[in-house]
């Protein structure tokens, strides 16, 4: 089995819901320890009447004191200050991980929660900082993924320097094509244009020219290049998409596929998230849909 971490992420959500809802379901299939304030969980424990026992851990890096019958999870010492806990919560995440290679799945936050503190774009962003490597969002879904080069900024902003993003993208593309398994699997790549119909020839930009020139040097895979509003009518297998911005490819992704998760690719470790918010319109109804988190859990 798999032995996997877990960064409890924003109580002000589903998360906890989540976890204690798909306990049942991933015993015997991966090993986990979930990092946060004990608290947390023993507070929603009680006002949810779970039954679930919860196993306090004394050394985060022991998985062989996993008691399998509880939910196992490491307290890390709470401060007053929520930003303050979830980013030692974080970081301790990161160092775990970096030690052991074991994957992490971080649940939902609520950005803005962080960018009252620090600088702060993304979770796919904050990881890049932490270990200073350069990171990619990759989507997973059942029918088809995608990677936006441009994830969480103002649209206005995205043609500004588009030529200099698209080349650290392909950049660093060239060299995790070979690094990761994730993206070992795909056979077909579509990269979408930029513009409308691919500028129609010039007419509508000159972007999607330059584009295509700089897909023709691509030696290491073969990009169609395809216009956004036809790409997904057709779909095949193994296809990753690749976009420019986020809801050029996020807003498809997610209608045509029931089954997704976010991965970060450049770490040392895989990172991957369930494809949803904190939800917190929703929290204590348990109606929360666990598959998103289902599928981190065991991929």
């Amino acid at each position: 089995m798999k032995n996997k971490y877990i960064f409890l992420g924003d109580i002000d959500s589903i998360n906890i819901e989540l976890i204690f809802n798909s306990f049942s379901k991933l015993k015997k299939k991966v090993n986990y320890i979930v990092i946060c304030n004990l608290e947390d969980l023993k507070k929603y424990k009680r006002k949810s009447n779970s039954n679930i026992k919860l196993n306090e851990l004394s050394d985060p890096l022991s998985f062989n004191s996993l008691n399998y019958k509880n939910l196992n999870c490491y307290n890390v010492a709470p401060s007053k200050i929520k930003i303050d806990n979830l980013i030692a919560q974080i970081n301790l995440c990161n160092k775990l991980c970096n030690l052991t290679g074991y994957d992490l799945i971080t649940m939902p936050i609520n950005k803005y929660t962080f960018k009252k503190k620090i600088i702060f774009k993304g979770m796919t962003e904050y990881f890049g900082m932490l270990n200073n490597q350069k990171t990619i969002m990759l989507m997973v879904g059942e029918n088809f993924s995608i990677i936006p080069i441009t994830t969480h900024i103002n649209l206005r902003d995205i043609s500004y320097k588009y030529e200099t993003k698209l080349n650290d993208f392909l950049s660093l593309f060239k060299i995790l094509i070979n690094k990761h398994e994730s993206l070992k699997k795909y056979e077909n790549f579509i990269f979408l244009c930029f513009n409308p119909h691919c500028s129609e020839e010039g007419l509508l930009g000159f972007e999607d020219l330059t584009i295509k020139k700089y897909l023709i040097k691509f030696k290491k895979i073969q990009f169609k290049l395809k216009p956004a509003d036809s790409a997904f009518k057709k779909i095949k297998k193994k296809t990753l998409y690749i976009s420019f911005y986020h809801d050029q490819a996020l807003i498809p992704f997610k209608i045509l596929n029931q089954k997704s998760y976010n991965e970060t690719l450049g770490l040392n470790y895989r990172r991957l998230s369930p494809s949803h918010g904190t939800a917190k319109d929703i929290k204590h109804k348990n109606i929360a849909d666990n598959t998103s988190y289902l599928q981190c859990m065991i991929n």
